[in-house]
């Protein structure tokens, strides 16, 4: 690839990382932007998760230094990992036709839920999980489904952290972010191992998603709640067209 256009992925993985330590959904930019680069979809969605390993490792650097990670999180990003080596293995045989029939409409109720839900601000919740339990269930399922599919894998965390495990939006998204961190990384591997990764194109992509992740989490941690909600319905819905619109999808299906 020429320098030209590398620099403009470094851009666009500038932008996503922006995004994606916020409220999840990087992958809109940066998948169809390398594609467009010229790699094959295979290469695209492995080179994808290089530069998402980098852009959720900088929001969780930014994060943790922040100290809005809770340190019962370690357990549930190594879990989110090895959900992810999982997914990812499983990858070639899984059929993606329910995936994305059925996911618009998980993340269209994700959006509503972070559009109405009451008190959904810095207030604790009710705990109906324990952070030991949700890392031995919620978190290797959900890094699994990031190794096996991705999109509104961030958001997904973030939302059981809220519902299920009791904890205020800003640590929710902080510590959803160390376990988007190890279901990328988890993939990586797999992806690695398989040769898939066009490297040149992932490093540019990635050193602009760290850069733009850390800009992201400083940005959240300023504007606080209100921020995050807005990011979270936006790209849920923004994900719910895309996979509706494409091949395979509800929207797809009904214009034939």
């Amino acid at each position: 690839m020429s320098l030209l256009v590398l620099a403009v992925l470094a851009l666009v993985g500038f932008a996503s990382g922006f995004v994606d330590a916020i409220a999840g959904g990087g992958g809109l930019l940066t998948v169809p932007a390398l594609a467009l680069a010229g790699l094959d979809p295979v290469a695209a969605v492995a080179t994808n998760k290089l530069a998402g390993t980098f852009g959720t490792a900088s929001a969780t650097l930014s994060f943790a230094r922040a100290g809005k990670i809770e340190r019962t999180m370690a357990p549930a990003a190594l879990a989110a990992c090895f959900g992810g080596v999982l997914g990812a293995l499983t990858l070639p045989f899984a059929p993606p036709a329910p995936l994305t029939q059925a996911l618009p409409f998980v993340l269209i109720a994700v959006a509503l839920y972070f559009a109405f839900a009451p008190r959904l601000g810095d207030a604790q919740r009710v705990q109906r999980l324990s952070p030991a339990l949700y890392a031995a269930t919620f978190a290797p399922a959900i890094g699994f489904y990031d190794g096996v599919f991705g999109p509104g894998a961030g958001s997904f965390y973030m939302i059981a952290l809220v519902v299920l495990v009791g904890f205020p939006i800003i640590p929710a998204m902080a510590s959803a972010r160390s376990s988007n961190f190890g279901s990328n990384l988890g993939a990586l591997v797999v992806y690695a191992v398989s040769g898939h990764i066009a490297v040149a194109a992932g490093l540019a992509m990635g050193a602009g998603a760290f850069l733009g992740a850390r800009l992201g989490a400083r940005t959240a941690l300023k504007a606080g709640a209100w921020l995050v909600r807005l990011l979270i319905v936006v790209m849920s819905c923004a994900m719910a067209l895309k996979l509706m619109a494409s091949p395979g999808g509800p929207l797809a299906l009904i214009s034939k």
